[in-house]
């Protein structure tokens, strides 16, 4: 299994990026694909998850309203389109995917929001 995430990079307060993790390894389309993400001294945290067929996503509470989870199983990718950025974003984003008993991690890309 093979997470690749890509898209972070520095954006001002108020701007948005999307991200990509693009997955290899695994039947992409039969499983539900999350977002964490991990601020400078703090835990990993919860962002999103979407189902298998991408019918059904599920946000933290702050990411409601300004992040978005989508998938493409035709290309084995999955995004998060991240809009009203507050420098509280600013964090490594991670993909992830629970295959075979195993949770599997990206290495992350980095997001700086600030001016």
């Amino acid at each position: 299994v093979q997470l690749v995430e890509s898209g972070g990079g520095l954006v001002q307060p108020g701007g948005s990026l999307r991200l990509s993790c693009s997955a290899s390894g695994f039947t992409f389309s039969m499983y539900a694909m999350m977002w964490y993400r991990q601020a400078p001294g703090k835990e990993r945290e919860y962002v999103a998850r979407i189902s298998s067929a991408g019918g059904s996503t599920n946000y933290a509470d702050s990411m409601k309203g300004r992040f978005t989870i989508s998938r493409d199983n035709a290309n084995d990718t999955v995004y998060l389109q991240m809009n009203s950025l507050k420098p509280e974003d600013t964090a490594v984003y991670y993909c992830n995917v629970y295959y075979d008993d195993i949770m599997y991690w990206g290495k992350g890309t980095l997001v700086t929001v600030s001016s």
